[in-house]
C-alpha cells in the first residue's frame, strides 16, 4: 500500500514536526511524509527543506484557497494550521497514493504502525476516539470525559484515509467544513476541526473507530491507560503495544495533567523526558519561540483575536480590505484605530 503522511504546522514547531518525521522514518521508512507549513521563515533562521527528514513540502499558500491572504486573516495559529489540513487531504487524494494519514507534529511512533494498514485495507476511514475506556473518578470525569463532550469525541491529531470511496468522499466534505467553519468558538459549536468529526460514524459507511490504548495516547487519557516496560524494552499500554503517543502542551500544562494521571506510573515520565530530549536537539536557536509570520500586521503590531473575529464576521470589511494585514493609509488597521474603536 502507497501512503502519504503528513503534518501540519509553523516554524515554531519545526522541532516537533522533525521529531515526528525522524520516528515515523524509523518504524515507517517507506511512508512518503510531507510537512504542510503555514508561515514564513523568520530572518535569521536558514531553511533547507533538503537536509529535513520529510520527503515533500507544501507551502499552504500554494493550496490554491481563494482569496488566501483574506482568509489566513480570519484565523488565529491554531485555527489555520487546523484548516488547512482539509484542502492538503482533499487534494492528495489526487496524487496516486492509496491511504494519506495526519498525525499532529507533536506526536511521536514508538513502535511499528503496520496495523494502520492492514485497518486502512479493510476500511475506508480511521479515527481515535479521546477515550474509549469511561473514567469514574469525578475529577477525570470533569477533566476528560466533559472535556471530549465540549471539544469532540475523536482527536483529530490523527486521521487516515482511503483515497477512493468514502475516504474520498470524507476528504472533500473534511476541505469543505474546514474552509468556512475552522474556528475555536465553542459557544457556537465549533472546536477547529474535532466537532466536525463527531458527525463522521453518521454520515460515512466503513469507519473504523480504533479502540486499541496503544494508539493516540496523551494525557486526557492516561487516568484509564497503564504504561509497562516489558523485559525485552517493549512499551506496552494496558498490554498492547504503544504504537504513538501525542505529547500535547509539552510544558507547565502537559506536565501539570501528565502528572496528574500517570500517579506512579513511571514509565510515563520516562517516555516524556526522552521525547523532551528529542525536541532539544531538533530546535534551532534561530527560530524564536512562538514565532508566526502571520501573527501581526506589516508594521509588526500583533493582530488581536478580536481583529481577526471582527473581521470574519464582516463580508464588507473582507471586500474593502482583501489584504487586512497591510499597515498604513487605507489599510484595514488604519480602519479599527479610527472607525472600529
Amino acid at each position: 500500500m502507497k501512503i502519504l503522511c503528513y503534518t501540519s504546522f509553523t516554524f515554531s514547531y519545526l522541532n516537533r514536526a522533525r521529531v515526528l518525521f525522524q520516528t515515523l522514518r524509523q518504524h515507517r521508512p517507506d511512508w512518503e511524509l510531507a510537512a504542510l507549513i503555514t508561515d514564513k521563515p523568520p530572518e535569521g533562521f536558514v531553511f533547507d527543506p533538503a537536509s529535513e527528514p520529510f520527503d515533500r513540502l507544501v507551502w499552504a499558500s500554494d493550496l490554491g484557497i481563494p482569496n488566501f491572504q483574506s482568509w489566513l486573516f480570519k484565523h488565529d495559529v491554531v485555527e489555520v494550521c487546523t484548516a488547512v489540513k482539509g484542502p492538503f487531504l482533499h487534494q492528495a487524494c489526487d496524487w496516486g497514493f492509496d491511504a494519506v494519514i495526519y498525525m499532529d507534529p507533536d506526536t511521536a511512533a514508538l513502535s511499528t504502525l503496520e496495523p494502520l494498514e492492514q485497518w486502512l485495507s479493510e476500511h475506508d476511514i480511521l479515527l481515535t476516539p479521546h477515550l474509549i475506556d469511561p473514567n469514574d473518578d469525578h475529577a477525570a470525569i470533569l477533566d476528560n470525559d466533559l472535556s471530549a463532550s465540549r471539544t469532540g469525541i475523536f482527536n483529530l491529531g490523527f486521521v487516515a484515509i482511503r483515497t477512493t470511496g468514502e475516504g474520498a468522499r470524507f476528504a472533500r466534505w473534511w476541505n469543505d467544513r474546514l474552509l468556512n467553519y475552522c474556528y475555536d468558538d465553542m459557544p457556537n459549536g465549533l472546536f477547529v476541526d474535532q466537532r466536525w468529526c463527531d458527525h463522521v460514524p453518521a454520515l460515512f459507511d466503513n469507519v473504523k473507530i480504533i479502540r486499541d490504548p496503544g494508539y493516540n495516547v496523551a494525557s486526557w487519557n492516561l487516568s484509564t491507560r497503564k504504561v509497562s516496560v516489558e523485559k525485552d524494552g517493549r512499551i506496552l499500554v494496558n498490554g498492547a503495544p504503544l504504537r504513538f503517543w501525542h505529547f500535547t502542551k509539552l510544558g507547565a500544562v502537559g506536565d501539570s495533567m501528565t502528572k496528574r494521571y500517570a500517579g506512579q506510573n513511571y514509565p510515563v515520565y520516562e517516555i516524556w523526558s526522552w521525547y523532551r530530549r528529542l525536541v532539544t536537539a531538533a530546535t534551532d536557536p534561530a527560530i524564536p519561540e512562538r514565532w508566526w509570520a502571520f501573527g501581526a500586521y506589516d508594521d509588526g503590531r500583533p493582530i488581536a483575536k478580536q481583529d481577526r473575529v471582527l473581521y470574519r464576521e464582516r463580508t464588507d470589511l473582507q471586500q474593502a480590505f482583501p489584504n487586512p494585514f497591510a499597515s498604513g493609509r487605507g489599510s484595514f488597521q488604519e480602519w479599527l484605530e479610527h472607525e472600529g474603536a
